[in-house]
């Protein structure tokens, strides 16, 4: 199963979202913040996919996946938005870095097919991991 990072500033659906991946046999580090979760990355590594909220504060997943997305070894990095958010125009600026984008609430078959998707998507443009 794939190495996840979870990037959640709420701590209920920090944890719900850990227990349903881990469930599924994914392996699970989540972050608080979209500053914390650049820490994570720079200290451990890439993961195989992120999942971010977008409303956050201090930086929002939006630009913790531009951040990213600006630095090569990271352009490709697989990534998935769960969001309370359903406006237009954060669901394609989303999809515009690649994202695949779900709404809270969510079901946890649909963020198990999103991770599913984006890893071979990924393994089809890079080679896989």
């Amino acid at each position: 199963m794939a190495r996840v990072l979870v990037v959640e500033d709420d701590p209920d659906i920090r944890q719900l979202v850990e227990l349903r991946l881990r469930g599924l046999g994914h392996r699970v580090v989540s972050a608080p913040s979209g500053a914390q979760a650049l820490e994570v990355i720079a200290e451990r590594g890439a993961p195989e996919v992120v999942v971010l909220d977008v409303a956050m504060p201090g930086m929002t997943g939006l630009e913790v996946l531009r951040t990213l997305r600006a630095q090569p070894e990271h352009a490709d990095l697989p990534a998935i938005f769960l969001s309370a958010r359903v406006r237009p125009e954060d669901i394609a600026a989303g999809e515009e870095l690649g994202a695949v984008y779900l709404t809270k609430p969510f079901v946890v078959s649909a963020l198990a097919g999103a991770i599913e998707k984006v890893l071979r998507t990924s393994a089809q443009t890079t080679g896989g991991w």
